[in-house]
């Protein structure tokens, strides 16, 4: 009796069976303002500015697309923390609003100042990671979707 041979090969779905880009890594590597890919080249040219290109290992970055992304997450958790130690200091001590409004206010700004870097390369190293906006050797335009026809036949 013979015993059927199976297909060991791998079934991978999509057109890329590209190395494998580790997720937590890139983002920790974009967190440090390093290239998600060698984490040795430096990521940001400016403050904010992205290089268009990896010194050290040649990748690509001009085609990132953070966007409004990071501001938002800035926004969210240093509104969380900030609001935290505000009614923790309110519950603690009597103070007037303008103490408040002295302490807490730059504070808030400070706090997002030291976030906003390392947030943006988290996001470019998630987008890196997953292959997203041109990162995985595609463009965008491999990304577009027809929508389906609304009730009434039109699109969109």
């Amino acid at each position: 009796m013979s015993v059927p041979q199976t297909d060991t090969s791998t079934v991978r779905f999509g057109a890329y069976a590209e190395n494998p880009r580790p997720l937590l890594r890139s983002m920790k590597r974009g967190m440090l303002g390093r290239c998600p890919n060698c984490g040795q080249g430096r990521l940001f040219r400016a403050f904010l500015k992205p290089v268009d290109s990896c010194a050290e290992c040649g990748e690509d970055m001009h085609h990132h697309r953070a966007d409004d992304l990071p501001a938002y997450l800035v926004i969210f958790v240093v509104g969380h923390v900030l609001m935290a130690g505000y009614m923790a200091s309110d519950l603690l001590f009597t103070l007037s609003p303008w103490v408040h409004l002295a302490i807490w206010s730059p504070l808030s700004v400070l706090a997002a100042l030291v976030s906003i870097q390392p947030i943006k390369g988290a996001v470019i190293g998630l987008q890196w990671a997953n292959r997203m906006h041109g990162f995985g050797g595609h463009g965008d335009e491999d990304d577009v979707f027809e929508l389906p026809p609304r009730r009434d036949g039109t699109r969109g």
